[in-house]
């Protein structure tokens, strides 16, 4: 069983961001926010892709799934606005 609160420190350490929320309460299925500056002009694949490159040979093994949404700064602010 893999712990949500050591998948958000990942991703923190390996990429710069400014909010990570990470839940999933089985240790194998994960879903989670992410907003990051250096998601600016990429694709959402390359931006999911950046992510998961945090998580390294975790994903696929000890993390099954890891439903991701992302964000700019900016696409946060705007989205928490809907809320």
């Amino acid at each position: 069983m893999f712990p949500a609160s050591e998948i958000k420190r990942l991703i923190e350490q390996g990429l710069p961001c400014e909010e990570v929320v990470i839940e999933g309460d089985d240790g194998v299925h994960f879903s989670g926010i992410v907003v990051s500056a250096e998601f600016e002009g990429k694709l959402r694949v390359r931006q999911h892709q950046a992510v998961y490159a945090t998580l390294g040979a975790l994903m696929g093994n000890e993390i099954h799934a890891l439903q991701l949404q992302t964000f700019t700064p900016a696409q946060w602010a705007e989205f928490q606005k809907t809320l």
